[in-house]
């Protein structure tokens, strides 16, 4: 994979993407996406936290837990698709170098975590995390149903899937946030759904921008 070359700026969305080395899973199970997760939203300070495991037991009875006082954020989660070998995510900076540090810290915490309970040393993933900076509102709508129903777009989850792969977790996504089916959520969505009447309005703009995916898929492949 290429080197990264991109200045990130304060105030402007990146879609953020990377995959496990040699196309392995980095996702084997429920467990472990949930600590994915727990790293996105822990991860997501100002101020370093240390481990997770520190973290969560420092907050544990404090007096900032118990007055529900935030640290800065690095970051707006704007959305994201956790598939089996790979991630995407849409990143509005909002500190200064704070997709970087953001990364850093979830691509080191998470790979620990993952070595250390499957036994296993090395990169878990392939090289630097890839960004594109998004340079238009069409394409931050675009982008933002792309990466929500990204496991749509490469098919997981589906017959055809199943039956050529060991798939044994399915892909998790902001989708249901957007929709207003989870229970509870850490993305900054503002940007996308106002720009909508209704979150149903958003469903029907979404459904069409996958019609239009899959058609230029299914061009490019008859090329060859």
């Amino acid at each position: 994979m290429s080197i990264r070359k991109i200045n990130f700026a304060s105030g402007e969305f990146y879609h953020i993407y990377n995959r496990g080395t040699d196309k392995r899973n980095i996702f084997s199970d429920l467990a472990d996406q949930e600590r994915f997760i727990q790293s996105m939203k822990e991860f997501n300070a100002l101020n370093p936290i240390g481990s997770i495991y520190e973290h969560c037991r420092s907050q544990f009875g404090s007096k900032a837990s118990k007055n529900g006082k935030k640290d800065k954020r690095l970051v707006n989660i704007v959305a994201y698709c956790l598939n089996p070998n790979h991630y995407h995510f849409i990143l509005e900076q909002v500190s200064e170098k704070g997709i970087e540090k953001f990364m850093q810290r979830l691509g080191t915490g998470y790979s620990k975590y993952f070595n250390n309970k499957h036994e296993r040393s090395g990169g878990l993933f392939e090289g630097k995390f890839q960004a594109v900076h998004i340079d238009s509102n069409e394409y931050l709508l675009h982008a933002s149903v792309y990466v929500n129903l990204n496991d749509r777009v490469h098919g997981f989850g589906s017959k055809a899937s199943k039956s050529l792969g060991k798939m044994l977790i399915k892909s998790r996504s902001s989708w249901d946030e957007y929709m207003g089916n989870a229970k509870e959520g850490f993305c900054t969505k503002d940007n996308i759904l106002g720009q909508f009447k209704n979150v149903k309005e958003y469903k029907t703009y979404a459904g069409n921008v996958l019609v239009g995916i899959h058609e230029r898929k299914f061009l490019a492949q008859e090329k060859f």
